[in-house]
């Protein structure tokens, strides 16, 4: 069924959930004609007759006839469930496409899946983009942050429609940008979810922190959270963070008070940490908060344990208002730090060339995770594409610097007061583990070489030759391969 004349449609999308009818809405109100196909086709009639009523939208019942609809080459946007829903679908796309149509992933996909489609798209002579899209409701409606990749011939194609409805950064440019082939777009997705969770982790132990140990009520704890969103904490989760706190229910109490404290969380977070794993590197913070929630959920549990352990705090002095936003702030630059450090492994794994300064500006706005550090974070990069970590850089440095002794005093203070700050914590230990010369691995080494023959290096001699040792005087000189997970 048909609700509109008959003109091609620029784009098509398929999956009228909350992100598809809000993009849908973004693209006609650029001037974009958009057809619109659900799998369940009152889903279609109801958004017709409501919020695409009287505008450049027109749905269709079957597939076919929404294919048929679309100018060439054909765009076909899929903003669906992850996983085989998306499978799914193409293999019911593919014989109504012609070569050089084009299949859009927007949703949260693993990357290693969307590497896969893009090579199964190819070899049907189709091409093959996984996008990631942030900013959730009102981003998709009004600019979201779009991280797109895949098959790079399909960049040209569909360029202009998505830096027409991206957000804006305050210089004017989209917030969208090509990232590289393969899963390339729905990593960098993942990472920025990743940072995400970390960022909601270490707001909610820095209300914790201001809420249990330095007793502030919900108004003076919203004017402070309100007066460093003007500063260097100034981010979108800060600021909806205020207003959270602010917010009355009808009868005119706090409705944060009746909010169980149980998070939910639907994947990308650990997606991102397996992602770590499987390359070897430290997303300490990001687990951390990734596990939080999974306790937190355990609540019945947490009752149970607080009945039998006694909270007995020692002598503290309460957490100062300097502190909090310290720790607050240093924190977050390790999240953020941790996250690129990820983002260039995986550049280098996998062959991307990532622009790590070009996802920093493309995160500037529409996204979850939009701060005003990021302008910061794409200046570290442009200076020096290859810089090993972010902290390195000379700019949060110095930051870091000015920040560490109220970060250290803060957890510090937490600790004694019987207050659990696991973010905060794993940041700080992140930080001092990155900048000590000597750590106690060597003990780890003389162990795995004691009783698995491991072999270690030594201090006295080159990087790269190993030794082992005959511990007990009764093992042999055969020692285990060296490799590193």
């Amino acid at each position: 069924m048909e609700y509109s004349q008959n003109r091609k449609s620029d784009i098509g999308l398929i999956g009228l959930a909350v992100m598809g009818e809000n993009l849908v809405l973004n693209m006609e109100s650029k001037g974009y004609r958009v057809s619109v196909y659900n799998r369940t086709s009152s889903v279609t009639h109801n958004f017709l007759k409501s919020r695409a009523a009287g505008k450049s939208i027109v749905g269709y019942d079957t597939l076919p006839e929404f294919i048929a609809s679309l100018d060439s080459p054909r765009r076909v946007m899929l903003m669906v469930r992850a996983g085989k829903a998306v499978d799914d679908i193409i293999e019911q796309l593919i014989p109504l496409l012609d070569s050089g149509d084009i299949i859009i992933d927007g949703g949260n996909s693993n990357h290693s899946d969307t590497s896969r489609r893009v090579k199964y798209a190819e070899s049907k002579s189709l091409l093959y983009v996984g996008t990631g899209v942030s900013g959730g409701e009102e981003g998709a409606l009004r600019g979201p942050s779009i991280m797109p990749g895949g098959s790079p011939a399909a960049w040209p194609h569909i360029s202009g429609i998505f830096r027409n409805i991206a957000a804006k950064a305050e210089d004017g440019s989209p917030c969208c940008e090509w990232t590289g082939e393969g899963g390339a777009g729905h990593f960098v997705k993942m990472v920025h979810n990743g940072i995400e969770y970390g960022d909601m982790q270490l707001i909610a132990e820095a209300y914790s922190v201001m809420k249990d140990m330095s007793g502030y009520d919900n108004p003076t704890m919203a004017n402070l959270f309100e007066k460093w969103n003007g500063g260097k904490l100034q981010s979108y989760l800060i600021e909806i963070t205020y207003k959270i706190l602010k917010h009355k229910e009808r009868d005119g109490e706090y409705l944060i008070d009746k909010i169980l404290d149980a998070a939910g969380q639907k994947g990308t977070g650990k997606l991102s940490v397996f992602n770590a794993m499987e390359l070897g590197l430290p997303l300490n913070l990001i687990s951390t908060a990734v596990f939080e929630r999974s306790l937190s959920s355990l609540k019945d549990l947490r009752v149970e344990a607080s009945k039998m352990y006694s909270r007995v705090a020692g002598e503290f002095e309460p957490a100062t208002q300097q502190e909090i936003h310290d720790s607050l702030y240093a924190s977050k630059l390790v999240s953020y730090a941790q996250g690129f450090d990820l983002l260039s492994k995986a550049s280098s794994e996998f062959g991307w060339n990532l622009n790590l300064a070009a996802i920093a500006k493309i995160w500037r706005n529409g996204c979850i995770i939009r701060s005003g550090f990021l302008n910061k974070i794409a200046d570290a990069y442009t200076r020096n594409p290859k810089l090993k970590n972010l902290l390195l850089d000379d700019y949060f440095r110095a930051e870091l610097s000015e920040t560490v002794l109220s970060w250290r005093s803060l957890t510090a203070k937490a600790a004694l007061a019987g207050l659990s700050l696991p973010a905060f914590s794993s940041a700080l230990n992140y930080f001092y583990s990155l900048t000590s010369a000597n750590s106690p691995a060597n003990m780890i080494q003389a162990q795995r070489d004691f009783f698995g023959a491991h072999t270690f290096e030594r201090v006295d001699r080159e990087r790269g030759e190993f030794f082992h040792e005959n511990w007990t005087g009764e093992g042999g000189d055969t020692s285990s391969g060296v490799y590193n997970v």
